[in-house]
């Protein structure tokens, strides 16, 4: 059976918003949350960041049923895997069986922070490979070392591990990344409802394993008011192609979205505004491409008035 889930935005709202929002999300029927993990947000009007790691040690402590992944962190360059594997092993500790790590290769508007440089697409693909055999190595736990072709670890050790090492489910879209999820990954998470890139992490190695899509969405009460929401506070989802990786800061973003215009919005596949047949239907289109868990993010700072629409509107429907 399919699992909904809620987006944690950690781009638009602070710490104590995230924790109680994971708990209002859990009463509201969700089955599970996923966090996103940044350093800078996508626009400085968004205005949040915070530590996802601290964030998570909140919500362990608020919910009881619904678990919890990364949407998604970069384990290669402003942290190192070793890191990362310690703040995963902590964070499924505090969650028994409600933690999954979620992984990607990252964007260069959070991990170009420490000096270091962005490489090429295939280079942080074999970063990102190299440091999930890290991570997992060190889950074994006992002293560890490793001097693999990017990362050194020596005698390491991760004392405080969980009865079982955290599943790490790798977000990829592209055919070689899709490819890695499906050999090296516990679970997939992907951005669009295409059955073509579920079909290929099946065949690379996942059949059978957790497919989880990500659909964003605004509720409000009109389409208009929604329209006018997603353009002030996400236009980056109207940004195509490889922007999103390359840009470095949230003003080269917003000079990007200079020229996202709300009819862009307005004309976009999202379900916008209060007909829960719009969002049923964008949520289904996930389903019929093969995702077994679909989590959705509500665009904008209403948090409330749309889990209640949820709560009440939609989950029942997808149900």
């Amino acid at each position: 059976m399919a699992e909904f889930g809620y987006a944690l935005s950690s781009e638009e709202h602070g710490p104590p918003q995230l924790v109680a929002n994971a708990a209002k999300a859990e009463a509201a029927g969700f089955d599970f949350l996923m966090v996103s993990d940044h350093f800078h947000p996508w626009t400085d009007r968004q205005g949040n960041s915070p530590f996802v790691w601290s964030v998570i040690g909140g919500i362990a402590q608020i919910t009881e049923r619904v678990w919890l992944g990364t949407g998604v962190t970069c384990p290669t360059i402003r942290i190192h895997p070793a890191i990362i594997a310690q703040a995963a092993a902590t964070s499924a500790a505090l969650m028994p069986g409600r933690f999954r790590l979620g992984v990607g290769t990252g964007e260069n508007l959070n991990e170009h922070i420490l000096g270091d440089h962005w490489p090429e697409t295939d280079v942080r693909r074999e970063m990102l490979e190299e440091a999930i055999e890290v991570m997992r190595l060190l889950w074994k736990g006992g002293m560890q070392s490793w001097r693999g072709h990017h990362y050194t670890v020596e005698q390491a050790r991760i004392y405080s591990l969980p009865d079982e090492p955290p599943k790490v489910f790798v977000a990829a879209s592209g055919e070689k990344s899709i490819e890695l999820a499906g050999r090296v990954g516990d679970g997939y998470i992907g951005l669009a409802p295409e059955g073509e890139d579920i079909d290929k992490f099946r065949k690379a190695g996942g059949d059978g394993k957790p497919t989880v899509g990500q659909i964003e969405v605004c509720w409000a009460e009109s389409e208009d008011d929604a329209v006018d929401t997603v353009h002030e506070w996400w236009p980056q989802t109207a940004l195509s192609g490889e922007l999103t990786y390359e840009l470095k800061l949230p003003a080269h973003f917003e000079q990007a979205c200079e020229q996202v215009t709300k009819q862009d919005i307005a004309d976009s596949p999202l379900p916008l505004g209060p007909d829960p047949e719009k969002h049923v239907e964008g949520i289904k289109q996930f389903l019929d491409a093969g995702y077994t868990h679909v989590y959705v993010h509500q665009l904008g700072p209403d948090q409330d008035g749309f889990l209640s629409f949820y709560e009440n509107d939609v989950l029942p429907k997808l149900r």
